[in-house]
């Protein structure tokens, strides 16, 4: 597998992470519990470049931008999930959250695997 898909998903799981870390920061420190503006400022940007970045890779390697619009949300339910178990203390354990969670997986398989 092309060297580019694995990059463009690094950049994903850094510009979820981020992402995670801006939408909802405010309910896990204080600091940013009014403060939308400040956590703009310090997240957009480093987001929105590993995001760019991330689908570029993964186009420039499939040559299809539903793979990294698919491999992006697949990442993105991944992450969220991780994150908010750590932070938040929110379980995946749930027929619905483990159901949703098998089908972001299968998604990235299909996309990673299928020809």
């Amino acid at each position: 597998m092309n060297s580019q898909i694995y990059i463009g998903l690094l950049f994903f799981l850094i510009g979820n992470i981020i992402a995670w870390v801006q939408f909802n920061g405010q309910f896990v420190w204080e600091y940013f519990k009014d403060k939308p503006f400040v956590s703009n400022l310090i997240f957009a940007i480093p987001m929105g470049m590993f995001f760019w970045y991330a689908v570029k890779n993964i186009v420039d390697a499939t040559g299809q931008l539903w793979t990294s619009k698919l491999l992006g949300f697949g990442v993105s339910n991944i992450v969220f999930a991780v994150m908010t178990y750590i932070f938040m203390r929110e379980s995946v354990f749930t027929l619905k959250t483990m159901t949703c969670m098998s089908l972001a997986s299968l998604i990235i398989f299909i996309q990673l695997y299928w020809k």
